[in-house]
């Protein structure tokens, strides 16, 4: 990666126009904030769609965040009879407690709660999915999920968005030489960020994408622009989570993320254009063989970096 004089990397530059050239990753940029949520929830209803006419139903990994999408959907699914019987969801991440449970379904940050109101529970009963194929990864028993993936055949498509920091669900990046909450001892899910801090040794791209599902701890940036997002109160965002691994996710034989957030349009040209790296979770869709990031047309123009 290159830097101009003035210490910045060259890809915040990179115009709207030339995002994803040299890559295998496909680029669309839509409109506003609201285009990016209708074209999430047509693709997830043409996938079900098209599932359900080859005689099986379609397994996602699903995001809360973007969330704008799964009314639209729910409505869709409504209008057009669309039966989810057989689909199965999988969300991809959700918040933990200090004991490493799931926060309640009641918590105004539970993301299983979410799904329920802005989604499953819109539906018509006769369409929805059933609750047994309604999905999160469990703390409790983080193999279910390598096994059910498996029984289903594979994933189908995982969506996504970008995190801060670069990451996809709650795959944090690896820092190295810091015996951090973004150490490898931390990402990997072996410890706590109360735990002694050791100097954490390198990982390479090959085992990060190895990484499965797990609980580790969230890092302070990713915290921090969460807490942006519900109001500004850092304290009351978890400092655990369970996610779906890069295994699971890079696994998925169609990926797709979407942007909407003012703050990505620095992140999405270091995922597209900066190394690939643990550093960068985010980055690792460039070894995909059919990945495709949709944004809004405000998170394609590049960042205006000044003090405001």
């Amino acid at each position: 990666m290159k830097e101009s004089r003035s210490s910045l990397p060259d890809y915040l530059s990179i115009p709207a126009a030339d995002l994803g050239k040299g890559t295998s990753v496909k680029v669309r940029i839509l409109g506003d904030m609201m285009s990016v949520a209708v074209d999430m929830a047509e693709s997830l209803k043409a996938e079900i769609v098209a599932a359900n006419r080859e005689g099986r139903g379609a397994t996602f990994i699903i995001p809360v965040g973007p969330v704008d999408q799964y009314p639209i959907l729910a409505e869709g699914i409504n209008k057009e009879r669309i039966s989810c019987a057989n689909v199965v969801f999988i969300g991809m991440d959700e918040y933990l407690t200090e004991e490493d449970e799931w926060l309640p379904l009641e918590h105004p940050l539970s993301f299983r709660g979410f799904l329920n109101r802005k989604f499953y529970d819109l539906l018509d009963p006769a369409l929805a999915p059933p609750q047994e194929q309604q999905i999160f990864p469990d703390p409790r028993n983080l193999g279910a999920m390598p096994e059910l993936i498996a029984r289903r055949g594979g994933v189908d498509v995982c969506y996504g968005g970008i995190g801060m920091v670069g990451h996809i669900a709650f795959n944090e990046p690896i820092r190295i030489g810091a015996g951090t909450a973004s150490s490898p001892q931390q990402n990997a899910g072996t410890a706590k960020s109360g735990d002694k801090a050791v100097p954490a040794p390198s990982m390479c791209v090959e085992e990060f994408a190895a990484l499965p599902t797990r609980a580790l701890d969230l890092t302070p940036e990713t915290r921090t622009i969460n807490a942006v997002t519900v109001g500004g109160e850092i304290g009351i965002i978890p400092q655990r989570a369970v996610t779906v691994g890069m295994k699971e996710i890079l696994g998925a034989r169609r990926l797709r993320l979407y942007c909407n957030r003012t703050w990505q349009s620095a992140v999405v040209r270091r995922v597209l254009h900066g190394p690939v790296t643990a550093e960068c979770p985010a980055s690792l869709m460039r070894l995909h063989a059919d990945a495709c990031v949709t944004m809004a047309e405000y998170v394609g123009e590049p960042p205006e970096i000044k003090l405001r």
